[in-house]
């Protein structure tokens, strides 16, 4: 089904060791908006939606894997050259006790993944209205995280997540557009 290039879909480059950019990365890693959820959520919601739509859940659901690995590239360059002392004074000396400098997922604040994150209603229109808020959520998050870096280098490979939420929400609400007429229609004839 899915071909995997062995690259990046945007390059990513970090100018230094930085694990406090690191932590607040975190949460687009395995945050309630971040990018493993988003995947799973589009990839959940296409077994109960219509055909017309099947297509962009998995093209975005698959696009939102790419970004993961992006993130979790940004996260092991900000933090591979970090000393314990640093990752302690970054606020992650929990999760460098529990894990190292291994990537886990948890949000910023080090609540771990949960599944209660994924929403899957079976009514397309509302689900398409949560995937909708949550790429709005994550385009805004993208957004503070650029707001407290100081990395030209990441910044640039943030802006490229960022855009896509916008593009990925603007494609979202085109599918509500198109089933919405398809209800009319059917409706009315």
């Amino acid at each position: 089904m899915w071909y995997y290039e062995k690259k990046l879909q945007y390059p990513v480059k970090v100018t230094e060791c930085n694990p406090r950019l690191a932590k607040y990365l975190i949460e687009q890693y395995g945050g309630a908006d971040g990018e493993l959820s988003a995947a799973l959520r589009y990839l959940n919601q296409r077994y109960s939606i219509p055909d017309k739509v099947i297509g962009l859940l998995t093209d975005i659901g698959t696009e939102e894997f790419a970004h993961l690995e992006m993130i979790a590239t940004m996260i092991y360059k900000l933090t591979k050259d970090a000393t314990p002392e640093q990752m302690k004074e970054a606020g992650l000396g929990a999760h460098y006790a529990n894990h190292d400098h291994a990537l886990y997922y948890n949000n910023a604040a080090g609540s771990p993944w949960t599944a209660t994150y994924i929403q899957a209603k079976g009514d397309p229109i509302a689900d398409l209205y949560e995937d909708i808020a949550a790429e709005e959520k994550a385009r805004a998050t993208y957004q503070w995280i650029i707001n407290m870096s100081d990395d030209p280098c990441l910044n640039d490979s943030l802006k490229f997540l960022r855009e896509r939420e916008v593009v990925h929400s603007q494609r979202f609400r085109e599918a509500v557009e198109i089933l919405k007429f398809e209800k009319d229609r059917k409706q009315f004839f």
